[in-house]
């Protein structure tokens, strides 16, 4: 998969939005274009370069960096917190460098992975949904 089939399989999801900013992007779910900045958190990401981290070591050619959040329960089931991770390995799917923390996992340029990763996609941007609408509902309540 490149970078513009991953675009496109975000932009898919229904109510997401692409911000697009120095050749990264972030998917936003905001159904009705309406979030303020300060909550405006991706559920996905792409980057492409060392900005933020460089553990990945996205200055390698071509090399980017899928980025996704999910529900804790189905991070704990993918990520083995005793396993030693070559944050650096193509195609493998990782728990993120900096936002494991939060159940973001990651994975660099994926081939044979995108069955599993492009489900695990769906499962964001349902989790993604699912917290929009749960705050809706608070705040509107």
């Amino acid at each position: 998969m490149d970078i513009d089939q991953i675009r496109d399989a975000l932009a898919a999801h229904a109510g997401t939005r692409l911000l697009e900013a120095n050749g990264d992007v972030f998917a936003v779910y905001d159904p009705y274009g309406d979030l303020p900045p300060q909550r405006q958190l991706p559920w996905a990401t792409i980057v492409t370069s060392d900005t933020y981290d460089t553990a990945s070591r996205l200055d390698r050619p071509g090399v980017f960096r899928l980025n996704l959040g999910l529900p804790r329960a189905r991070f704990q089931e993918l990520i083995d917190p005793a396993h030693e991770y070559d944050m650096t390995a193509l195609d493998v799917l990782l728990p993120h460098p900096v936002y494991a923390g939060q159940h973001w996992v990651c994975v660099l340029n994926p081939r044979q992975t995108w069955p599993v990763v492009r489900g695990l996609l769906d499962e964001a941007a349902a989790f993604a949904v699912r917290k929009y609408d749960n705050a809706r509902r608070r705040t509107h309540s």
